[in-house]
């Protein structure tokens, strides 16, 4: 009776641990090595939705080593797009690719810099947290990342915390991330992982696949104590089963944890060639989850098919000053696939430089498009070209749509030639003009520091149901992420929807202008909120969709 005792007491903690082991949160890590831009972005969200699509919760982020706070005052130039989540962080671009990718909603958790990471350790030392400790990279840096990396898996939503290291392995500003994931995975054998993704060249000349960086990159990681688990190699020709082999005796891992990622025609092949790869099963078994549901991807291949089979082509100008870097515009490219796939479309985006655009070239710059979107910026450059693409898709009845300040060129330019202030401007551009339509908000007339001190994140907009925008929409309170300090100027709203433009979105708490739209036009509609931010695969935004469609029916397709 006794040793019947011992054995059931034994199975039932072997059966606790095991229950236990499966309601923790599995932390994976993704590394990058040989040369940035590789992907890690892709390859976390496309992991993410395989994750998903076996039933799993899963969030990711997005650790990165600069030392700016956020990206906020990055230049685009230095940093691509800003993107801001619905709680109004500032944060790099791959939160966008996450979101829509997973379709659940990023926070300011799920986006932190070196600079957050000192400045948090700085605030605590000088409130005497460390007791007089002499604070030191490691363990205060360290800690406090390793905080941050948990903060998302202490909430218990999630069975997954997929973090994502920026940067290159070797880089010195990543060193401490390195670190931390060290310690983490010395402190959650059973509980975490490592995913290193990595470039495997092909040589023309010698018509090989070469597997030297990948072994160098992963050794690399390993002189910083770090073995990665799995191997993603990226490449531009498909990896024998030899390759493979090599790659996996010399790097220390299984056969089956070598991943090709081969190029792909479109980011959002790449979950389907992770899928085919079996990375998520790899992920599952390596963390002793359990693998007995199939992967659902039937919408996400839906979405493929009419992605790559569209019954119809169009083309948008995208008019802005950063159009030469892909992304600076990251969100609204992407926005513009998703409203094409309900549509059954491919949108060609015509990349025009707000610079170059003159009243002389205007019709020239935008012959063959469908469609104009003047894009949201910042700063005096370019703004007279942004002017005149607006004039000129009003003139023309081409269908129009402006983002942010986008929205502010649409009413400069209708005060100017159409209710006659010549010298009609935002302040932000011109601060003695005489007709401010476009003026600093009340709250931002005091504010010195520039990071993280606009109006930023999720804010409600009540439509009118007599406008385009509330068809597209179907509801008459929506709410929107926004990026900005300067706002339409209420004292001109009679005066503008006496001529035809009207104040169809408006803030129910402040009356902040949100949108606008003219009448007796196929489609001219302003935001002062970015629609892009909030746009899926699963999701696509209403104004996208309601744009595209509108360059169909003005194309006669």
């Amino acid at each position: 009776m006794f040793q019947l005792s011992i054995k059931f007491r034994n199975f039932a903690d072997h059966l606790s641990k095991k229950i236990f082991s499966m309601e923790r949160t599995k932390y994976i890590f993704v590394t990058g090595g040989v040369t940035s831009s590789l992907g890690k972005g892709i390859i976390s969200s496309s992991l993410a939705k395989l994750l998903q699509s076996r039933g799993f919760t899963v969030t990711i982020q997005k650790l990165d080593p600069y030392i700016n706070i956020d990206p906020g005052t990055l230049n685009p130039y230095e940093h691509g797009e800003c993107y801001v989540t619905e709680d109004g962080a500032e944060t790099d671009l791959d939160l966008g690719h996450y979101e829509r990718f997973s379709n659940t909603l990023t926070s300011q958790a799920n986006n932190v810099t070196t600079g957050r990471i000192y400045q948090s350790v700085i605030n605590k030392e000088r409130k005497g947290e460390y007791l007089g400790s002499t604070v030191q990279v490691v363990p205060h840096i360290t800690d406090e990342i390793k905080r941050c990396v948990k903060l998302l898996g202490h909430t218990g939503k999630y069975d997954f915390v997929i973090t994502e290291i920026g940067g290159t392995v070797g880089d010195i500003e990543s060193l401490p991330f390195v670190e931390a994931i060290r310690q983490l995975r010395w402190e959650m054998p059973q509980d975490s992982l490592v995913i290193h993704l990595t470039l495997v060249p092909y040589l023309s000349a010698a018509q090989e696949l070469k597997t030297k960086p990948t072994q160098h990159s992963v050794k690399s990681l390993q002189e910083q104590g770090v073995q990665p688990d799995i191997i993603v190699c990226r490449c531009e020709k498909h990896l024998t089963t030899s390759i493979k082999s090599k790659i996996a005796l010399f790097c220390n891992v299984e056969k089956t944890s070598v991943i090709e990622c081969i190029d792909a025609d479109s980011i959002y092949d790449v979950p389907v060639l992770m899928m085919n790869e079996g990375l998520d099963k790899e992920v599952l078994r390596k963390t002793n989850m359990p693998i007995n549901t199939e992967v659902n991807l039937d919408n996400w291949m839906n979405f493929l098919q009419h992605l790559h089979n569209p019954a119809h082509e169009i083309t948008v100008g995208l008019v802005g000053k950063y159009v030469e870097l892909k992304d600076a515009y990251k969100s609204i490219r992407e926005a513009f696939i998703h409203g094409g796939v309900a549509n059954e479309t491919k949108v060609h985006i015509k990349s025009i430089h707000s610079e170059y655009v003159t009243k002389e070239n205007v019709s020239e710059m935008l012959a063959n498009v469908d469609g104009v979107l003047v894009a949201p910026g910042f700063g005096n450059r370019g703004i007279e070209g942004k002017i005149i693409a607006a004039e000129y898709a009003r003139t023309n009845n081409i269908p129009f749509m402006g983002i942010c300040l986008g929205m502010q060129c649409a009413v400069v330019e209708f005060a100017r030639n159409v209710l006659g202030y010549a010298d009609a401007h935002s302040r932000e551009m011109d601060s003695d003009t005489k007709h401010p339509v476009i003026d600093i908000m009340a709250e931002q007339k005091n504010i010195v520091n520039m990071g993280g001190t606009m109006r930023l994140g999720a804010y409600p907009c009540r439509l009118d149901e007599s406008s385009k925008l509330y068809q597209a929409y179907g509801s008459t309170l929506i709410s929107e992420r926004h990026r900005h300090r300067y706002e339409f100027n209420n004292e001109y709203i009679e005066e503008f929807e006496k001529h035809g433009m009207k104040m169809v979105g408006i803030n129910p708490d402040t009356n902040l202008v949100e949108a606008v739209e003219l009448e007796n036009h196929p489609w001219y509609i302003a935001a002062q909120y970015h629609p892009e931010y909030k746009s899926t695969v699963a999701n696509p935004h209403p104004m996208f969709v309601g744009f595209v469609a509108a360059m169909l029916k003005y194309s006669g397709k």
